[in-house]
């Protein structure tokens, strides 16, 4: 699943491609593409009709397009390979087209796009998605209900540093899987989990209870730094599945310190990186810089 900087980029060019334009019409190509809007394809599309987007919005990894005037939201599910392109409404079909959407205008203009463009969802292995729910009670920007309860992420200018920090220091669980814990901050997962914890040279087991707050305000800052860096340059791109909404990859993966890196030498120390099996994922580190935690009696 895309992390932070990805679901970023889209959204940005979401903003600028298709924010303030009105629905036409909704192509409903898989019925996998709206599982999750529970009265099916056909209301998900007649819902949208006449609606005008909303400027995108997204809080962690999850983005959603507002719809103007209303207490509605898209919610987009990009799952493992589901992908939101701006495409011109005459260009072919591509091969795992899911969901289609026409706008009213042509989309001249700075603010709406190239002329003769729609948004179409792209999914090769049909485990994302959209659907469409009510806001949240008290949200100001269109926040689904159905993921209210998911944590601010850290390049929020709302996120809460002093309750990150109380809660991480509560938690009796490892460092890694705080990260990865959506309740608790939101937008990380493992590969920019991994790059973080490189840079402050901490292991991923550590005991979350160890970490003073000088510590851990360390390793968040390093969780800016490298989502930062990778927003710099489109995200992380390991194959074709991930792109930003005019098809095109990122380029953060020439810059990984830690994942994907095993047996090559720590860019820090020179000595060959580890990789080992976590959660139904890897993990990498070095094991000089990041020395694993004592296991007490």
């Amino acid at each position: 699943m895309p992390e932070l900087p990805e679901v970023e980029v889209v959204r940005r060019g979401l903003a600028r491609w298709v924010a303030g334009r009105t629905v036409e019409a909704v192509e409903v190509l898989h019925p996998r593409a709206v599982r999750r809007h529970a009265a099916g394809g056909a209301d998900f599309a007649a819902r949208l009709r006449g609606e005008t987007i909303g400027v995108p919005q997204r809080r962690g990894k999850y983005l959603w397009l507002p719809l103007e005037g209303r207490e509605l939201s898209v919610l987009g599910h990009l799952g493992m390979s589901g992908q939101l392109l701006v495409q011109p409404e005459d260009a072919p079909d591509e091969k795992h087209l899911r969901i289609r959407v026409r706008f009213t205008d042509s989309g001249s203009g700075s603010a709406a796009g190239a002329p003769g463009t729609e948004l179409r969802f792209v999914d090769q292995r049909t485990f994302g998605g959209l659907s469409l729910h009510e806001v949240a009670g008290g949200s100001t920007d269109g926040l689904p209900d159905v993921i209210a309860h998911i944590a601010r992420d850290p390049l929020d200018p709302l996120f809460d540093e002093d309750a990150y920090h109380v809660a991480l220091r509560g938690r009796r669980t490892t460092i890694k899987r705080a990260l990865l814990d959506q309740s608790l901050i939101s937008g990380v997962g493992n590969i920019y989990a991994d790059e973080a914890l490189w840079r402050a040279k901490l292991h991923y087991e550590r005991p979350t209870a160890t970490l003073a707050r000088p510590r851990s305000a360390e390793l968040l800052g390093h969780v800016r730094d490298v989502m930062n860096a990778a927003l710099a340059v489109g995200g992380t791109s390991f194959d074709s599945l991930y792109v930003n909404v005019n098809g095109e990859s990122g380029y953060f993966d020439r810059s990984l310190d830690a994942y994907g890196r095993e047996d090559e030498p720590c860019r820090r120390c020179g000595t060959p990186m580890r990789r080992r099996p976590w959660m139904n994922r890897s993990s990498y580190f070095c094991p000089r810089c990041q020395r694993a935690p004592r296991v007490s009696s």
